[in-house]
């Protein structure tokens, strides 16, 4: 079996996960919202004794791939609609500034001759520190682990992080390896 599709999903209490047979969509409810996903006619759900358990007909190459995926798909779903996912990355540069405006946009000196202000999806909301002395630091968070990684990739698109000095944005704890700049031989 897959190694992760076979892993049984916890359901925690307040979260509600229904299937509708017709158009195989997954619909989990929970205290923070709700998710629904797409899931492959072939695999099946079954729930008992507050854990849900993912199978798969064959052996076959592609079912064992969807058996894998689907589990962890439903599993994140689960997770974003009873804690919620958070993304921090930091904003390291002379002059690189990040302030959030409201709870849905972000604005961002990063060193161009313009601000990048950004607008986030309803589902997202950011925050941001900015310490005196301290890189600030963008709070991202959202029940949807993937939306959220998307728009966490996109920030970091304008700046990423350069081998030299390091400056860009970078997401909290990522290392960045530097590279020597030139010497001169005189």
């Amino acid at each position: 079996m897959s190694r992760i599709g076979k892993l049984q999903i916890a359901i925690p209490s307040g979260v509600e996960i229904k299937r509708d047979e017709k158009s195989n969509v997954v619909t989990v409810k929970g205290p923070k919202g709700e998710l629904q996903q797409y899931v492959d006619p072939r695999i099946e759900m079954n729930i008992e004794d507050g854990h849900l358990h993912l199978t798969r007909p064959t052996d076959s190459k592609r079912d064992k791939s969807m058996h894998g995926l689907y589990r962890a798909l439903i599993n994140n779903m689960v997770t974003g609609v009873s804690q919620g996912f958070q993304i921090k990355m930091e904003v390291i540069g002379v002059g690189y500034k990040a302030e959030a405006k409201g709870e849905h946009q972000l604005d961002m000196g990063l060193g161009y001759s313009h601000n990048i202000l950004f607008d986030f999806p309803q589902e997202i909301s950011v925050q941001t520190i900015n310490e005196k002395g301290k890189s600030p630091i963008i709070i991202l968070s959202c029940i949807d682990k993937q939306l959220l990684g998307q728009v966490a990739n996109k920030i970091r698109s304008y700046r990423k992080p350069e081998p030299y000095k390091g400056k860009g944005i970078r997401f909290e704890g990522e290392y960045v390896r530097k590279k020597a700049g030139k010497s001169a031989e005189k």
